[in-house]
């Protein structure tokens, strides 16, 4: 049960309507802030209502969606006190056979949707002098698999921009939070894993990425990854605290997979993932 907080706060959150971002615009609205749940399908949020949440229909692909949906908390609330940008997903596959627009795509929605939303939401403010953003990075940031390309650069762009603004906005009163998970059980592996066969099937990688989707199903499939619940903690400190870390890094693999490749070899840590991806989970 999640206990209510002295002083609540308006809220607007993307990527709502499953996984991570339903359980965390679940769990601030337990906790009284009024939060704002922005996606594309309205009707998967309508649950959330009975707390006090909103729905609101959001596509982070689209400028003019994501003014809109702005305007309308502005309007209803008169201020934002905190954005969390949680909407992305993971486009698995070589870089060679990976369509250009789907590598657009991907970029699209994890970084230039997320770019957009801030700029969106800053003008607001820093008439304010104060707010709060929090985007969801990922440990895919910090290093990187085979066939996770184009997920890794969208990731590693996420911390990076996250780091300019964080220098940028400090002056006018607001925060910027990196969330770094690493394995968390949802439907993200199985996505990237369905992703990653469409992609090599036919292909010169094919026998190395099959594997590797196998990986994936199994283990986002399994009860061994970490659970969202442990990113919604996280975020929920992320907006409660009076000084919200700079990042926060939780879920399986989170601080020891950075580590690894940060201090071995390049070569060393490319034949560890090699032969990482070839392992059988049962």
């Amino acid at each position: 049960m999640h206990k209510k907080v002295k002083n609540p706060k308006i809220v607007l959150i993307t990527g709502a309507s499953s996984g991570i971002g339903y359980d965390a615009a679940q769990a601030l609205g337990m906790q009284g802030h009024k939060v704002y749940a922005a996606a594309r399908r309205v009707e998967l949020m309508e649950p959330l209502r009975a707390l006090g949440v909103v729905p609101l229909r959001m596509d982070v692909t689209d400028e003019a969606s994501m003014q809109e949906g702005v305007q309308k908390v502005l309007e209803a609330e008169g201020r934002i006190d905190v954005l969390i940008n949680n909407a992305g997903y993971g486009y698995f596959g070589a870089i060679e056979t990976t369509p250009m627009k789907d590598a657009r795509r991907q970029l699209e929605v994890n970084v230039f949707g997320l770019a957009s939303l801030c700029r969106t939401v800053l003008p607001a403010m820093r008439v304010q002098g104060v707010g709060r953003i929090i985007n969801t990075a990922s440990i895919a940031g910090k290093m990187v698999m085979q066939f996770g390309g184009w997920y890794c650069v969208s990731k590693y762009s996420v911390e990076a921009f996250s780091d300019a603004l964080r220098m940028e906005v400090k002056p006018f009163g607001i925060d910027v939070c990196i969330i770094e998970p690493g394995g968390i059980r949802t439907d993200w592996g199985l996505i990237a894993a369905r992703h990653l066969r469409q992609n090599a099937a036919g292909s010169a990688y094919e026998g190395a990425a099959l594997p590797e989707a196998d990986l994936l199903e199994k283990a986002y499939s399994g009860r061994w990854l970490s659970s969202p619940a442990v990113v919604t903690r996280a975020i929920l400190r992320a907006v409660n605290r009076r000084h919200p870390r700079t990042r926060y890094r939780i879920g399986l693999g989170s601080h020891i997979m950075p580590f690894l490749h940060a201090v071995l070899p390049a070569r060393w840590w490319d034949a560890a993932v090699r032969r990482f991806t070839k392992i059988k989970i049962s």
